[in-house]
């Protein structure tokens, strides 16, 4: 009888242990605390069975053998995974904390080439996330069964910057009707033009393995029983230039002691229709990957290169020459990879930047450019200082170089969220702000403003110039805005023309020869200027009709 009892809390011990794993499932890796814990819990849950009987028939815990033994090993591994944490710490490795992270220094007007107005992400996380929302509202076949994710990872995809999410399920019941199926779509948001879609996947490669499912199917659980010691970082979803979905899955390497010094060594691809995982080094990664190292990972790798650089205690006494990101980030899109900006400033709390500092999410490389000027929070209310009328709020600063000048670009939106203005602010005389309706308007008044306040005489990138006779002329309603749609005759491009830009516009048509000033596009060309016409050039009327009228006054 006592064999069976004891036979039976050795079951239920093992069975309470794989519960546990199957439910935390941590990396059996020696680098993992998760892993620690779970070796604690189990010392302690198997402790507790042994010593059963003998609390039950009321014998001292000082004379339980099973207790004892428990007891010490327990004390043991807190001790070792005590000692561990220490000799992990920059307490005694700051030199190693600020080797992690090799940073070089780069020059702006080489390394970044001036605005091109079809590669800037125009929103932040929150602007797409409401679009993302909108467009799942608009899918009447799908709004009941499921939900748009947070993730809305930013790549670069077919040489543009695009969001990306999956969708989830819109709760444990939608879960069970729909997971022999899987998710139908995933949403892709363009971030230079607004274009929200949602992407259908073909019938019967429909997304199977994600963060929505609850058993074998979750991802990460997928991942744990597929690599029981790696330890892996943040997750994100990324698609292929096929627009194959993928989980971008980066495995932590840990290089001082036990927990300390993390950076990536490794990255598993995992196929989110299929579940196929193809594990890479760092190095050989895909081109077409561009969430490698996470945004929060690179900028504490940075923290810990400034703040280190003469030791721990000088980053807690006399913080001599220590320094540290800002509390904020954006992205920048470049040779096809995606690099993290964010501004470098002292430690002592003081609002301007001593400079900023590029980081690829693929390669880790770093570049630090000195600049000294504005902190971006500084040029934030500096913005909205311009449209306090308005009530609008600033995003996060991106930054552009703009006519050789380095500047903060921003989105102005309104309470609802929407985009209605931009602004550019210069970085080192952050008093210099231009707004505007659209981007090409900004840029024009920022231009202009750094020209009479002799910081620059760079002329502004109007684009390119096309003539031509209107084929087409089409009055459209976009968000609210009133545009033109314009053909020209020979051309295949379709040209935007935003009427209260350029309410000219209304004069010409179709027959009529105009010029466009236009900033080139893979969608619509939108226009940036309708220079003056010329005697003959007719505007506001057919190119047949009466050609000796000169062209009414004020286009």
């Amino acid at each position: 009888m006592k064999l069976k009892i004891k036979l039976l809390l050795s079951l239920l011990a093992v069975a309470a242990a794989g519960v546990y794993y199957y439910v935390t499932i941590p990396a059996v890796n020696i680098h993992s605390s998760g892993f620690w814990l779970f070796i604690i819990s189990l010392v302690v849950i198997l402790t507790l069975f042994g010593s059963a009987r003998g609390i039950r028939e009321g014998i001292p815990a000082a004379e339980l053998r099973p207790l004892k033994i428990g007891a010490v090993i327990t004390v043991f591994l807190l001790v070792i995974f005590g000692i561990g944490s220490l000799l992990s710490s920059p307490i005694i490795n700051a030199a190693k904390y600020h080797q992690l992270l090799t940073v070089q220094e780069g020059t702006f007007t080489e390394d970044i080439a001036e605005v091109n107005y079809t590669e800037i992400p125009l929103l932040d996380k929150s602007s797409a996330s409401l679009l993302g929302n909108r467009k799942m509202g608009s899918l009447i076949d799908m709004v009941s069964q499921f939900e748009v994710s947070s993730l809305y990872t930013q790549i670069n995809y077919q040489n543009k910057p695009v969001r990306v999410t999956p969708l989830v399920y819109a709760s444990p019941i939608k879960w069970l009707t729909n997971m022999s199926e899987g998710i139908p779509a995933y949403i892709m948001i363009d971030m230079t033009t607004q274009d929200t879609e949602c992407v259908r996947l073909p019938e019967g490669s429909f997304i199977r393995y994600s963060q929505a499912e609850y058993f074998n199917r979750n991802i990460y659980r997928h991942l744990r029983f597929r690599y029981p010691t790696y330890i892996f970082d943040q997750l994100s979803f990324e698609i292929d230039e096929e627009g194959t979905p993928y989980w971008i899955c980066p495995v932590k390497k840990f290089n001082i002691g036990l927990f300390g010094g993390q950076t990536i060594g490794k990255v598993v691809l995992c196929n989110a229709i299929t579940g196929e995982t193809v594990c890479y080094e760092v190095g050989d990664c895909p081109q077409w990957v561009d969430s490698v190292y996470s945004a929060n990972l690179l900028i504490q790798l940075y923290d810990y290169y400034g703040l280190y650089m003469n030791g721990f205690f000088n980053s807690v006494l006399s913080q001599k020459g220590c320094l540290r990101t800002t509390d904020g980030y954006n992205y920048l899109a470049m040779e096809d990879d995606v690099w993290v900006y964010t501004g470098i400033t002292s430690v002592s709390g003081d609002e301007s930047n001593v400079g900023f500092v590029l980081m690829n999410q693929r390669t880790m490389e770093a570049k630090y450019y000195t600049c000294p000027g504005a902190e971006e929070y500084s040029a934030m209310n500096s913005a909205e200082g311009q449209v306090q009328n308005l009530g609008y709020h600033s995003t996060f600063p991106l930054l552009l170089n703009v006519a050789g000048e380095p500047t903060y670009f921003m989105a102005l939106k309104d309470d609802a969220g929407l985009v209605k203005k931009y602004a550019m602010v210069n970085i080192k005389k952050y008093q210099n702000v231009a707004i505007g309706d659209t981007v090409a308007d900004c840029e024009k008044a920022y231009v202009s403003l750094l020209k009479t306040n002799g910081i620059s005489s760079a002329p502004a990138s109007v684009g390119d110039t096309v003539t031509g006779t209107i084929e087409t002329l089409a009055p459209v309603v976009l968000e609210g805005n009133s545009h033109y749609f314009v053909i020209l005759a020979g051309k295949d491009a379709i040209y935007d023309v935003t009427v209260s830009e350029f309410p000219q516009i209304v004069r010409y048509k179709e027959g009529g020869q105009i010029t466009f000033e236009y900033l080139a596009g893979e969608g619509l060309q939108t226009v940036t200027g309708i220079p003056p016409q010329q005697a003959g050039g007719p505007a506001d009327r057919g190119a047949a009709e009466e050609p000796s009228v000169p062209a009414a006054s004020g286009e």
